[in-house]
């Protein structure tokens, strides 16, 4: 029976497959040769793909107007990347060449939505899709693009109050509003209804006796998230209906009301063996959606998504070299990594979040099944399959090898430089990898640029206040 790494992987899945390919004995990513940026920057190392970013914008928005014309959907599609996903510049900009809208979830949003704007990224015209709890500073960035001529802002009120303090500013330009519509949450004990957004009940009292009467408001948008994705499962659709009970029931009373916003994302490849059929999901929403407003005499709104961790997830991953093996029993191998697993993946040690784990070298050789250390002192530093459902198997290999094991953890694009905050002091004080962008240029040939060296000692030193 054949057991080397590469006839696992062979006979367990369709292998080449989208992204991933072996040239000359070394995994390769998008057509980027793993081993050449392992010659030429070291590990570990970040790096994210921005070709990627935007065939995923591409893919989605194809889907979407394709379903829209077989069902004669009257309403038009908007897709917004939500730049709380991944905040960097290089990141933003990318998405902005697909001419993406935007959807903003803090106070600091606004200012780089206004950086970018200075630099000539986009026009006023652009929607832009306000989430999150608003502080009063929030709140008042959010009339100030209003009052600059920003005329697709959509305030998505979360809670009550929001609207009060809005009035109190006495807007000079009149302020397009969203409701976002509390949901019962889909934890893996029980039901609860999210602290987010507002009841149903709540939201037509507020329209009736708030909203309507007021001039210098209109409300534009329903908005529902659902926090565990996109999913073809009795709880998605059964708050899908939810949602769509209150959109008839808003339409009916508030003419203004033309936009649905589908919150909560389509899930990104998190295996090889990775299966999700985003036409039928898409077609599904889009038919439904058209026959609920057929049933009911209403017209059919537009459709608003706000995709990040689809956006970028894909496009990015995480290079380590394998330090040391270490046999702690006769049922557990360990392989560590020079670097932190919480510092550099933390959605892996917090949430428990799945990533495409995969050696770049030594396919030939025989494969075990292993636990994945990171370098820091905390007993929680790890990746294993006990904790994923999943075994994690790689290629065994000799202390005397000339040529260490690197892995990556690929698809790890959204959050994780936010959720560990970037540059910061981490844990043990090891340091953040480098940064590395890869595109290709007009010909099609890839270019790298490092676009921050791994953390430095004085860097630390410095934010903890041992340098003056």
């Amino acid at each position: 029976m054949k057991n080397s790494y590469f006839d696992l992987i062979e006979q367990s899945f369709y292998f080449p497959q989208e992204g991933f390919d072996l040239k000359n004995g070394y995994l390769s990513f998008h057509g980027v040769s793993l081993k050449h940026l392992i010659e030429k920057y070291g590990t570990p190392f970040r790096f994210i793909y921005l070709p990627k970013i935007g065939d995923q914008i591409k893919k989605c928005r194809n889907l979407f107007n394709r379903s829209i014309k077989k069902h004669k959907y009257k309403g038009n599609y908007y897709y917004c990347y939500c730049t709380k996903c991944n905040h960097f510049q290089h990141v933003v900009n990318e998405a902005l060449k697909h001419n993406v809208n935007l959807e903003t979830s803090s106070s600091f949003d606004i200012d780089l939505i206004l950086h970018l704007f200075k630099k000539g990224k986009f026009k006023k015209d652009i929607a832009i899709v306000h989430n999150g709890y608003k502080t009063k500073d929030y709140l008042r960035k959010i009339v100030d693009l209003a009052e600059m001529g920003f005329k697709n802002n959509i305030l998505v009120l979360d809670n009550l109050s929001e609207f009060d303090q809005l009035v109190a500013m006495k807007p000079k330009m009149k302020i397009n509003l969203g409701v976002r519509l509390a949901m019962n949450e889909e934890p893996q004990s029980a039901y609860y209804t999210s602290r987010l957004g507002i009841p149903a009940k709540e939201i037509i009292q507020l329209y009736e006796e708030k909203i309507k009467s007021n001039e210098g408001f209109e409300l534009k948008m329903l908005h529902f998230f659902v926090d565990s994705g996109i999913k073809d499962t009795p709880y998605y659709w059964g708050e899908f209906q939810r949602a769509m009970k209150l959109m008839v029931e808003l339409k009916k009373i508030c003419p203004t009301l033309n936009s649905l916003n589908l919150g909560g994302g389509f899930p990104i490849r998190n295996g090889l063996g990775f299966e999700y059929d985003y036409e039928y999901m898409i077609n599904e929403i889009i038919s439904n959606i058209k026959k609920t407003c057929e049933d009911e005499n209403i017209d059919e709104p537009d459709i608003f998504t706000e995709f990040g961790k689809y956006t970028v997830g894909e496009a990015g991953a995480i290079v380590f070299e394998v330090l040391e093996q270490k046999q702690q029993n006769d049922a557990e191998l360990w392989y560590l990594i020079n670097n932190s697993l919480m510092n550099t993946i933390p959605d892996a040690w917090s949430i428990q979040e799945k990533f495409i784990l995969l050696p770049i070298n030594k396919w030939d050789n025989e494969y075990s099944r292993v636990n994945i250390g990171g370098i820091s002192c905390d007993h929680s530093d790890y990746y294993n399959s006990e904790d994923f459902n999943q075994e994690v198997l790689l290629p065994k290999y000799s202390d005397k090898d000339k040529e260490p094991l690197y892995v990556g953890f690929f698809h790890t694009g959204a959050y994780q430089d936010s959720v560990s905050g970037y540059g910061g002091i981490k844990h043990c004080l090891i340091p953040s990898p480098k940064h590395v962008i890869i595109d290709r240029d007009e010909k099609g040939n890839i270019v790298d640029t490092v676009y921050r060296e791994e953390q430095s000692v004085d860097e630390m030193l410095s934010i903890l206040g041992y340098q003056s």
